[in-house]
């Protein structure tokens, strides 16, 4: 404990310490003036925030908020980081994702910051073939390759494997993953793979290769499909234990075993989410080989990729924020080495300057920001450790339900992650939907004249499996639909905005109207007449106030100058000639979806 000095300063010392019964008291005087008549602890849940996976998020953490001893960095549990120094010695290893390249491009990253390269090969990537012509020029013994090559892993690893050779890369230099992983592959195409070639991959890089791993646990598959935290978790422990039990039936020890496993998870915008579970995935391994007999081999090695869930087709460059964000909270976390996908991803191969972007996200954050100077950043904080450990333990119980269905493989031939990963969500598409999950630049502060982002198209990737969800997918829907109306016709859906009084009464509805409306492609009118306006729909715009005087005369007004359907914006009330009501928390897909079909936008 770190005794200050007496320097005749006893700052608040005439105050007594605060309690926190005092402080939720506070909360609920507070609370009472809105109407919510709450005490306690019950003014406390008021203003928690309700996640996924049953987790809460509180107002207040205090040093009563405890969780287990986390203990020391690069020691079991390690919760702190896999190694004692953290990222401290130059950072986290920064690992550029090709699934399209040549050897210039590979290059060019490399030169500019990337220290490793991920490169998607066979069906969706690169031609196995090719691996020789991507990689020249690449120093092999100091650039890590992990390769991705689904149903083609041995002939890939094999190829890679002779280019070592063949380039006089010695055995104990070679750096990576070969990336098998049988099972992330059946969640991906819904066809069950053999785990042969996967087992002696493994044997050869744990005879030959010490520094080489054969195998990657990817979480990837079930965070794509619309899974929580929590499930990517379980889904990752339980993968995780079924290649240490083929491993060592492939006559590996556990600690061999242990050793050829790589974890992958994503990272997203919820920054201490992320952080949470990077620590929480690290925990819960080194349970596992704990019980497993090998204690000593439970450090996680974690590649952790900038979410593709988050990322949008519109307005792509808010993408560079969601991923700085996501980055940050990779590094935080204690990533081994991080991917950021460039923010032009969802929309195809990306460019150079997607690539730049991508790249220095990673160096300004350790360069600039100094963020890998510190060992576990967020160590100490007491939402951060309570939040770690909730999601372990939601993590867990996942994981056991998983087991308990037959373990990984049966779980999923049998639908029971499709389908609990499709109820996670369905519930999280209804946030989205009703915008309490904003997506900025789609659902929010939508630009109906950016001129979109073109990129040539990405190979497909493997389908057949779990699906592949974005955030965006609804909005997305809608977009289109504005966008074909559009080329058909030369303008948008419109609709008219009738805004009521003074600017001051109703500034806040009708921009608030106006973005609502956008989301769905739906261009808002304000200025001039309904007829001068090209819109065959309304909505009203005011105060509360306002309403209840004019807002029945102003929609029969609207209804004999032809709008079919008038809206107002605010709560629903009876204000006759008043079809609908828009406001925060309403069902904007099915209200704009349902707007386009009454506008004949198909």
């Amino acid at each position: 404990m770190t005794v200050l000095p007496d320097d005749g300063l006893a700052l608040a010392a005439e105050f007594s310490d605060a309690t926190r019964e005092q402080w939720q008291h506070l909360v609920a005087g507070v609370l009472r003036k809105s109407g919510k008549e709450v005490e306690g602890t019950a003014a406390e849940d008021a203003l928690s925030t309700l996640l996924e996976d049953g987790l809460r998020v509180r107002p207040l953490y205090a040093a009563d908020d405890t969780a287990p001893e986390p203990g020391f960095p690069g020691f079991a549990p390690f919760v702190r980081g896999s190694r004692p120094e953290g990222n401290t010695q130059g950072g986290w290893d920064v690992r550029q994702r090709h699934t399209a390249a040549d050897g210039p491009t590979v290059l060019a990253d490399l030169e500019n910051g990337v220290t490793s390269l991920w490169l998607v090969v066979g069906e969706g990537g690169i031609p196995t073939a090719s691996l020789g012509s991507v990689l020249d020029g690449v120093y092999l013994d100091l650039a890590p390759v992990v390769l991705e090559a689904g149903h083609e892993v041995e002939d890939a690893a094999d190829e890679l494997l002779r280019l070592y050779a063949e380039r006089g890369v010695a055995n104990e230099a070679a750096r990576g993953n070969l990336g098998a992983d049988p099972l992330g592959l059946e969640a991906r195409t819904g066809q069950a793979s053999d785990f042969a070639p996967a087992a002696r991959l493994a044997r050869r890089c744990a005879e030959e290769y010490p520094g080489l791993r054969a195998l990657t646990v990817d979480a990837l598959p079930y965070h794509e499909a619309g899974g929580s935290a929590a499930q990517e978790l379980g889904c990752s422990l339980a993968t995780g234990v079924a290649y240490l039990r083929q491993l060592t039936d492939a006559g590996l020890s556990v600690e061999q075993a242990c050793g050829q496993l790589e974890f992958r998870y994503a990272a997203t915008a919820d920054q201490f989410l992320t952080i949470a579970k990077l620590r929480a995935a690290r925990r819960l391994w080194a349970r596992v080989a704990e019980v497993s007999g090998a204690s000593g081999a439970g450090a996680q090695i974690q590649h952790v990729v900038t979410s593709p869930v988050m990322m949008t087709r519109r307005d792509p460059w808010v993408n560079m924020l969601r991923t700085t964000i996501a980055t940050l909270a990779a590094g935080v976390g204690g990533a081994d080495s991080v991917t950021v996908l460039p923010f032009d991803h969802a929309l195809g191969l990306p460019d150079a300057f997607a690539r730049r972007i991508a790249r220095n996200t990673s160096t300004i954050l350790i360069e600039e920001s100094h963020l890998s100077r510190v060992i576990d950043p967020a160590g100490g904080s007491w939402y951060v450790e309570r939040l770690t450990d909730e999601l372990a333990e939601a993590g867990w119980e996942f994981f056991r339900t998983i087991e308990r269905a037959g373990g990984q493989a049966a779980a999923l031939r049998s639908g029971t992650i499709r389908d609990r990963l499709a109820e996670t969500w369905s519930a999280r598409s209804t946030k989205l939907a009703k915008r309490r999950e904003p997506i900025t630049g789609v659902s929010e502060f939508p630009h109906l004249t950016e001129n979109p982002v073109v990129r040539e198209p990405a190979p497909e990737p493997p389908s057949g499996g779990l699906p592949r969800v974005r955030r965006d997918d609804a909005y997305e829907v809608l977009r289109a639909r504005s966008d074909a109306h559009l080329a058909a016709t030369g303008t948008r859906p419109r609709i008219f905005l009738s805004a009521i009084g003074p600017a001051a009464a109703h500034t806040a509805r009708s921009t608030f109207a106006a973005n609502f409306f956008q989301a769905g492609g739906i261009e808002p009118v304000t200025e001039g007449t309904f007829e001068e306006s090209g819109a065959s729909e309304a909505c009203l715009c005011s105060s509360d106030a306002l309403y209840e005087e004019q807002a029945a005369a102003r929609a029969q007004e609207l209804r004999a100058s032809g709008a079919g359907h008038v809206f107002l914006a605010g709560r629903p009330a009876e204000y006759a000639g008043v079809d609908a009501f828009v406001f925060a928390g309403c069902d904007a897909v099915a209200v704009l979806s349902a707007t386009l079909d009454r506008m004949g936008v198909s």
